[in-house]
């Protein structure tokens, strides 16, 4: 089960998360380039860099922790465009689509994490990439927004799987609680074991009642947005 969470969370979550990117902004010739054949962070700080030269954006820097980095075909990276430290993030980056294959691309090693095995998470390193401006996502310097919008999108999916994951371990805990015994009685008879029990049952109610509303408050924001226009 832990494998196959770890796949599932890698194979369906993570993809979300590059790919809304390009089904927020993408052009159609991206759209249809990009989605159609397949149809960790501070974002702020981020420090990788595109530098506009004709018609292209010289690519460097360093991206950690990519989810499925090493059996992606393409990647959805946000780079500083602006180089005045002073210009605000909402304004600072810019979304790029740029192809695995690109000259100058470097996927590093499987890292070896904590949890989640499965999940093919890797450093991916940008040394003088040339990115076509037709990869731009939306226009130059909407990319923080962008990517804000991204993880609004995919985030409850995420939520989803780790109040999963809580159920799944309470589960198990209450099964062994009913199992052992010490001094004479079963773990879940001892008072402290079952304010522990009880703690643990409320939070992840708690979780599910907010995982389950995210949805819909996303939905109401995009409604409002559409009467907006």
């Amino acid at each position: 089960m832990k494998g196959r969470e770890s796949i599932e969370e890698t194979a369906i979550e993570a993809n979300s998360l590059g790919e809304m990117a390009v089904i927020l902004a993408g052009n159609p010739d991206q759209k249809k380039k990009y989605l159609e054949p397949v149809a960790g962070s501070e974002v702020s700080g981020i420090k990788t860099k595109a530098e506009k030269k004709g018609d292209h954006y010289v690519l460097n820097g360093q991206k950690m922790w990519i989810t499925n980095g090493g059996v992606a075909n393409w990647y959805f990276v946000l780079a500083r465009t602006n180089p005045d430290p002073k210009c605000p993030a909402g304004k600072a980056f810019t979304g790029l689509i740029v192809d695995r294959d690109s000259p100058g691309v470097t996927v590093g090693r499987k890292e070896i994490n904590m949890g989640q095995r499965a999940s093919d998470t890797r450093g991916i390193t940008f040394e003088d990439v040339l990115v076509p401006a037709e990869n731009v996502l939306g226009q130059e310097g909407l990319g923080f927004r962008l990517a804000m919008g991204a993880f609004d999108k995919t985030r409850p999916p995420i939520a989803s799987g780790a109040v999963g994951l809580a159920q799944r371990a309470f589960d198990e805990a209450t099964k062994y609680s009913m199992e052992r015994k010490t001094f004479g009685k079963l773990i879940c008879e001892h008072q402290v074991v079952a304010f522990m029990s009880a703690d643990m049952a409320i939070g992840i109610e708690s979780a599910r009642m907010v995982t389950q509303r995210a949805p819909g408050e996303i939905d109401q924001e995009e409604e409002i947005h559409t009467m907006l226009l």
